[in-house]
């Protein structure tokens, strides 16, 4: 039981430096647009496709004649 006299205090003290930050957090906007970024990624128009790829070479035909 003489254990709970560190633990309690330690639990506390990590509860208060995870509230302040927490607390920074929202002051300094970090929450304010929550789903701007799962738009953002879904509409990318900042890069354009990739042009098609050219058609293929026509083949020719043999110009040798048959006897």
């Amino acid at each position: 039981m003489d254990i709970l006299v560190y633990l309690i205090p330690i639990a506390l003290l990590l509860g208060g430096i995870a509230l302040a930050a927490f607390l920074w957090a929202l002051k300094s906007g970090q929450y304010d647009d929550m789903e701007g970024a799962a738009y953002r990624i879904l509409f990318d128009d900042d890069e354009q496709p990739p042009p098609p790829p050219p058609p293929p070479p026509a083949k020719q035909k043999n110009s040798r004649t048959t006897r």
